[in-house]
């Protein structure tokens, strides 16, 4: 009997700490979005950036949240032209510099240089280089070394819902 309560207990506190590939990161945020020792231009209160984006935007740009992988209308875009922060609309990525890494976020061997910003992040027991916008700083995703090796080696791994797009004119 005793066995089976542990097993029963051991279970439930599993069950209560899995938040799969769409948690949100609380640890890593404040109550006005990501928690980063930079000061950003753009800083608003949540009520205000809760009014300006939309909930998935919120979610991910000032929560540090996570997109479901595959649910971007960007991640097939083979347009050419610029991928700026939903937040505030600065340029971060460039479209010749997007790949198709299989991940199911839209993917980017480098960033516009001066406008991402990067942090530490420790959530879900691994150690990640975080990507936010050098502006609003807000969530765009991580980076990683596995990319192309032809060109950076880097996989700019980024959440669609954080990026508007504007095509080349």
């Amino acid at each position: 009997m005793k066995l089976k309560y542990i097993c029963f207990l051991i279970a439930a506190l599993l069950l209560a700490s899995c938040r799969g590939q769409s948690g949100e990161k609380d640890a890593a945020t404040t109550q006005d979005g990501p928690a980063v020792a930079e000061n950003f231009k753009v800083q608003k209160p949540e009520a205000e950036w809760r009014a300006e984006l939309t909930e998935l935007e919120f979610y991910i740009l000032r929560k540090a949240g996570t997109e479901n992988p595959g649910s971007s209308d960007l991640l097939n875009n083979k347009q050419a032209g610029t991928y700026v922060c939903a937040g505030c609309q600065t340029p971060v990525f460039r479209s010749e510099h997007k790949f198709d890494s299989g991940t199911g976020w839209p993917s980017f061997d480098r960033e516009i240089e001066g406008n991402v910003a990067y942090s530490v992040d420790t959530a879900f027991g691994m150690t990640r280089t975080e990507e936010h916008c050098a502006v609003c700083g807000g969530h765009l995703g991580h980076v990683f070394d596995d990319g192309p090796r032809q060109t950076t080696g880097k996989r700019h791994c980024i959440n669609g819902a954080a990026l508007d797009f504007i095509p080349a004119q």
